[in-house]
């Protein structure tokens, strides 16, 4: 029977049923939400990780949230003795799966310090923005940016076939031009095919 103690069995992971007691077993707590209420509650909620935190504990919250949460958060981290990290990631499920994610984090430099290398394992790149909220403004910022370029790219495939031109070929030339950029060659295969795999829930473009 899977239960979760043994469906983490074969990963070396050891199961918890709180996030307070995950953060009791550990030193270092990574946590990584889809919008800022899980965020929070998971956080500080009734037996959240601020509960399990104290004195010489991390917390890397890797959501993506708005810099008043994560504000929040860091509050709540902090009153509890322990360091604050907010990582947010730019890059969906398919860098995430190739560790090819990069690290928008700001606040405690020592802990930013401790975890590069687990952030170097999960991921190509890291920044350090500074003071906490930075990371979170960073985020929105290319979530911002990465919107209105497929708002356009999709308007231009659809405009190519209404034309009568090829999208597999409007594509190529994109790909060889000044505005290349690797989302365009990642996806355009498939929105030609009208081929949508979820990679990102469109629900969370909007924080």
């Amino acid at each position: 029977m899977k239960t979760p103690n043994n469906a983490f069995y074969y990963s070396r992971c050891r199961y918890q049923p709180s996030p307070d007691e995950v953060a009791a077993s550990c030193d270092v707590t990574f946590a990584m939400l889809a919008d800022p209420e899980s965020a929070m509650d998971v956080a500080c909620g009734k037996h959240g990780a601020a509960s399990g935190m104290g004195p010489g504990k991390g917390y890397v919250d890797v959501s993506t949230v708005d810099g008043d949460t994560s504000k929040l958060i860091n509050g709540h981290i902090k009153a509890t003795g322990a360091s604050f990290l907010e990582a947010p990631v730019s890059g969906s499920k398919k860098p995430a799966e190739d560790g090819q994610l990069i690290f928008l984090a700001a606040g405690d430099k020592s802990l930013y310090n401790t975890v590069a290398p687990l952030l170097d394992i999960m991921g190509k790149s890291r920044f350090y923005l500074g003071d906490v909220g930075n990371g979170a403004a960073m985020k929105l910022v290319v979530n911002m940016i990465m919107g209105s370029m497929m708002a356009t790219f999709s308007e231009g495939l659809l405009h190519s076939e209404k034309v009568g031109l090829d999208p597999n070929v409007l594509v190529e030339v994109v790909s060889q031009g000044a505005i290349s950029a690797p989302m365009y060659s990642l996806k355009g295969p498939s929105m030609i095919e009208s081929l949508y795999p979820t990679a990102f829930p469109l629900k969370h473009q909007q924080k």
